[in-house]
C-alpha cells in the first residue's frame, strides 16, 4: 500500500463534502423567524463554508497530513469528517451525517474507478482544489491557505511515476471496496447496479499517451515492423484525451471531481441488499482493540486544533437536513444498521495531564495565519472531540 495516499483521499473526500453541503445549505428552508433579513441564508451558508475550509486546510494539520503514513481505518476517517463537518454553526444529526459520508465516499470511488489513467486521480484532485478555491474566493486568508495546500500537492506528487501512482490507486480501491451504497443519481443514470456495484464504460476517449485498441503491430528483430493486423475491439472509442494541467492553473481536461450538484436533482442513499444483510448478522466485537486506542490517541493528537468550544446558547447554530423531509431523516435514524452503531473506547489523552498540555499547544497553533481568530473555534456549539469519538 502506498505512504502517500492519505492528503488525496481526505482532499478529494473533503471537496465531495463541500459540494453537498452547499447544495444542501442553498436549499435549506429556514423558519421565517430566523430568517432576520433576506441575505441571511446566503450570508450563512458562507461562513460555514468558510469556516469547514478554514479548518480543513489549516497549515498545522496538514502538515501532518501529508507525512507519509499509512490510510487510517474507516472509523477514524469517519471521525475527522465528523468533526469537519461540524467546525461551524451548522449541525448534523446522525442520520444526515451517516448520509453525507455515503455520498461522499461513493462519489470518490466512482471517480476513482472512472479515472482513466492512475495519475489522473491528480486532475481529479485538482478540480475539487478549483472548486475549493472559488467558495473562498472572497476571503482572502482563506485562499491563501488553499493555495499553500496547491503547491504541497505539486511538490509531493507531480515527479511520483506512474508506478507509484498505480499504488496509489490500488490503496484507494481497497479502502472502498467493501462500500457499496446505492445513490439514486447513480441509479438513475444507470452507472451503478442495484446491488450498489459500478457499472464501468467501455467508451469514450482512451488515455493520453496510448492509441484507440484495434491494431495489432509485429516487429522484426531489428525493431522493424513487418505486418498489421486489425481486431473488433468492442467498445466505441473516441479518441486520446490531452494530458491535463498539473499546475495551480490550467485546464484539466477530465471532468471527475466536478460539482455534479450544481444541477439541482434529489439525492439519496441506500445500502445495497447485501450490505445490509451482513451489517444485521454481524457480531460486534465488544473487546477494545488496542490498536484502535492507539490509533485513536493519535486521532486526538493530530485533531486536537479542531477542538470548539460549546456557547452557552444552544440556538445559536441551525441544522441542516440532507433529506427531503425531517419524517425521512428520523426513519433512516431508525433503520441505521448495527455496524453503525459502534461501543465507546477510552481515549488516553483525557487522563494523562502531558497530553493535555500538548493538545492545547496544538490548539493554539489552529487560528488564521493573518491573526484573525478562526471562526470555526470561536463560533462552533459542537461537543469536543473526546466526546464525539463516544460514538465510536
Amino acid at each position: 500500500m502506498s505512504s502517500r495516499t492519505l492528503p488525496l483521499l481526505f482532499i478529494n473526500l473533503g471537496g465531495e463534502m463541500l459540494y453537498i453541503l452547499d447544495q444542501r445549505l442553498r436549499a435549506q428552508n429556514i423558519p421565517v423567524d430566523k430568517a432576520k433579513k433576506a441575505d441571511w441564508i446566503e450570508d450563512d451558508r458562507r461562513r460555514v463554508m468558510n469556516d469547514i475550509i478554514t479548518t480543513m486546510f489549516n497549515k498545522k494539520f496538514l502538515e501532518e497530513l501529508f507525512k507519509p503514513q499509512e490510510l487510517y481505518s474507516k472509523k477514524a476517517l469517519r471521525t475527522v469528517f465528523d468533526r469537519l463537518a461540524h467546525a461551524s454553526i451548522m449541525r448534523l444529526n446522525q442520520a444526515s451525517m451517516d448520509k453525507l459520508y455515503d455520498l461522499m465516499t461513493m462519489a470518490f470511488k466512482y471517480q476513482v474507478l472512472l479515472c482513466p489513467r492512475a495519475k489522473d486521480i491528480l486532475l481529479v484532485s485538482f478540480n475539487h482544489m478549483d472548486a475549493i478555491k472559488d467558495f473562498v474566493k472572497d476571503t482572502p486568508s482563506v485562499l491563501s491557505q488553499v493555495d499553500e495546500t496547491y503547491r504541497q500537492l505539486i511538490e509531493m506528487y507531480t515527479p511520483l511515476s506512474s508506478g507509484e501512482f498505480q499504488l496509489i490507486r490500488q490503496t484507494l480501491l481497497i479502502f472502498f471496496q467493501d462500500m457499496h451504497i446505492r445513490v439514486s443519481i447513480f441509479l438513475k443514470d444507470k452507472v451503478q447496479n442495484s446491488n450498489g456495484r459500478f457499472v464501468l464504460p467501455i467508451s469514450g476517449p482512451v488515455p493520453h499517451g496510448t492509441h484507440i485498441p484495434g491494431l495489432i503491430r509485429m516487429f522484426s528483430c531489428n525493431g522493424e515492423e513487418v505486418k498489421r493486423l486489425q481486431f473488433r475491439n468492442g467498445g466505441n472509442y473516441t479518441g486520446v484525451l490531452g494530458e491535463g494541467s498539473f499546475e495551480m492553473f490550467g485546464e484539466r481536461v477530465i471532468k471527475l471531481g466536478t460539482n455534479m450538484y450544481s444541477v439541482s436533482r434529489p439525492v439519496e442513499t441506500h445500502m445495497s441488499g447485501t450490505s445490509k444483510n451482513s451489517a444485521q448478522k454481524k457480531s460486534v466485537n465488544t473487546a477494545p482493540n488496542p490498536l484502535a486506542k492507539e490509533e485513536l490517541n493519535m486521532l486526538a493528537r493530530l485533531m486536537g486544533g479542531m477542538e470548539v468550544q460549546k456557547l452557552g446558547n444552544a440556538d445559536s447554530g441551525f441544522r441542516v437536513n440532507l433529506f427531503a423531509t425531517d419524517e425521512e431523516e428520523e426513519e433512516a435514524l431508525i433503520s441505521r444498521p448495527d455496524e453503525f452503531s459502534y461501543d465507546v473506547i477510552k481515549i488516553q489523552a483525557t487522563k494523562n495531564q502531558q497530553a493535555n498540555a500538548e493538545l492545547a499547544k496544538i490548539m493554539g497553533d489552529f487560528t488564521e495565519e493573518a491573526g484573525e481568530p478562526c471562526s470555526s473555534i470561536a463560533n462552533s456549539k459542537g461537543d469536543d472531540l473526546l466526546a464525539m469519538m463516544d460514538g465510536l
